[in-house]
């Protein structure tokens, strides 16, 4: 069975490493969430941060959450985790809601709870993924609630970048485009961001040019990321050996990319 704790030397599969997870963040109907907190994102949004990922990033802001989550957080039913989302929401007076922190797709079932409490209400669900989880029914299942707009965080723009900072497989990049086009089909309200702080322009010019294949001008919205220098991200990144072209402090990221 494949460890949790993956060394970023390894090269692994993150779709096997998510089915191991599962089985240590999901309870029945119940997640593991570490914290509930109001941001500053999107202009104000309440959030739910939730634990694990399949993905080992070096430039991941998220610790002891991630690295480990048999000992991380609490389990918490989709009703739990929206009462504690409005609640959040009604005091600072925001318009939008999302799980963070790890992977919001771990859990379908329990996802797709949340997103039907919250379709029943006039607030606006941000569904931050890698996308490697969705796959064409995943994205017809997201299709049927009008409150869902995902946004698929490509880590990196090429496949060699992308398992030069995950430590995944390059293959498993297609996963993450893959979940543009499954969304796109199903006509879920989607964009593509991508981590930026370690890519040359020309591998920038690859990724714009395989978004507008999948449609038209998506290139367009492209939404660029860029390292965060919390000070577990320094520590990642120096244990890892990898250095951003560009990076941000916390203090100093622009307001047009908050």
């Amino acid at each position: 069975m494949t460890s949790i704790h993956i060394k970023l030397t390894m090269t692994y599969d993150p779709l096997k490493v998510a089915a191991q997870l599962e089985r240590i963040v999901m309870k029945d109907d119940a997640r593991k969430y570490y914290r509930f907190r109001a941001d500053r994102w999107y202009g104000g949004i309440a959030t739910a941060d939730c634990v694990g990922c399949p993905l080992r990033c070096v430039f991941c802001w998220s610790g002891f959450p991630r690295d480990r989550p048999k000992e991380a957080g609490e389990f918490h039913t989709p009703e739990d985790v929206f009462d504690h989302l409005d609640l959040i929401a009604q005091k600072r007076g925001f318009e939008q809601l999302r799980v963070s922190g790890n992977e919001p797709t771990l859990g379908r079932e329990h996802l797709l709870e949340v997103l039907k409490l919250v379709d029943q209400t006039d607030y606006s669900f941000i569904l931050e993924t890698s996308g490697i989880l969705i796959d064409a029914d995943y994205a017809e299942s997201l299709s049927i609630f009008k409150n869902v707009h995902v946004r698929v965080s490509l880590k990196g723009a090429t496949s060699e970048e992308f398992s030069m900072l995950t430590g995944a497989t390059p293959e498993s990049f297609e996963l993450q485009l893959n979940a543009l086009t499954h969304c796109l089909d199903a006509s879920v309200s989607v964009h593509p961001s991508a981590m930026l702080s370690f890519s040359p322009q020309e591998n920038i010019q690859k990724l714009l040019d395989r978004l507008d294949e999948f449609q038209p001008h998506l290139s367009k919205r492209l939404e660029a990321e860029y390292v965060i220098m919390y000070p577990n991200v320094k520590k990642r990144l120096k244990a890892a050996g990898v250095k951003p072209r560009m990076a941000y402090a916390p203090s100093g990221v622009p307001l047009e990319l908050i």
